[in-house]
């Protein structure tokens, strides 16, 4: 501050960042978020890639796969998001949804056996 005791006023205005959403939250409902976490989760599936084409963050879609997978783990199977297949190869556990292809369960099967 000068010694004179005056003082100067700096006003700073808060600008929308670009690519910032506009108005109210969006709500995703519990089938969308189902169907996203079970694409999520098939094998080789780039989850970046896969959430913008969906329209949303790929940091949302983490998140919610994220959570899928810890309700995995804490409840029952049934009273998940996504139902998912358990299939076990010796001692290896695969999980697996049922809308998986045979072609590419084939392919995790001979990659499992061949390990």
């Amino acid at each position: 501050m000068p010694a004179t005791g005056s003082f100067q006023l700096v006003e700073a205005v808060v600008a929308r960042l670009d690519g910032a959403p506009v108005g109210e939250r969006r709500r995703w409902s519990d089938e969308f978020k189902a169907q996203a976490v079970t694409a999520a989760l098939e094998p080789g599936v780039n989850v970046s890639a896969l959430a913008r084409r969906l329209g949303i963050s790929p940091p949302q879609l983490f998140g919610w796969r994220k959570a899928f997978l810890n309700k995995q783990g804490e409840s029952d199977p049934g009273d998940s998001l996504a139902p998912l297949a358990e299939i076990v190869v010796g001692d290896v556990t695969i999980r697996v949804s049922p809308d998986l292809s045979e072609a590419a369960l084939r392919r995790i099967l001979r990659a499992v056996r061949s390990a």
